[in-house]
């Protein structure tokens, strides 16, 4: 079965159960197949701290953690580096586009950082 890597617009769209949560439940309610960054974590736990609680922001974290955690390592991060400059990548998006490609993952966005690149499954924000 392919591995998936959700960004963290798409985490953040599916706890709002958003416009576009439908979209990227099959990746997330798949945690054997899941591929979580830590820099998503990161993400997606400092944006429910500030939008809402701290409480909803380890839920939301534990929702995570069902998924296959990976480092950032010194291989992803020169990955990131390369793919970043390459496509004009944000920092956070440079390393979530490298860790799919270094798991052969499709990766499930909605940030339009993504469109058009290789292995990504993308979807407009509503």
């Amino acid at each position: 079965m392919k591995k998936n890597v959700v960004d963290s617009s798409g985490w953040l769209e599916y706890f709002a159960d958003a416009k576009n949560a439908d979209f990227f439940a099959p990746a997330i309610e798949n945690p054997a197949d899941l591929i979580v960054p830590s820099v998503s974590i990161l993400e997606v736990f400092k944006h429910v701290l500030r939008q809402r609680s701290e409480k909803e922001a380890f839920e939301s974290i534990e929702c995570m953690l069902q998924g296959t955690v990976v480092d950032l390592t010194i291989e992803i991060s020169l990955s990131a580096a390369k793919l970043g400059a390459l496509h004009k990548l944000p920092l956070a998006d440079s390393i979530i586009f490298a860790t799919g490609l270094a798991y052969e993952a499709i990766i499930w966005s909605q940030d339009d950082d993504f469109n058009g690149l290789p292995q990504v499954k993308y979807i407009r924000k509503k």
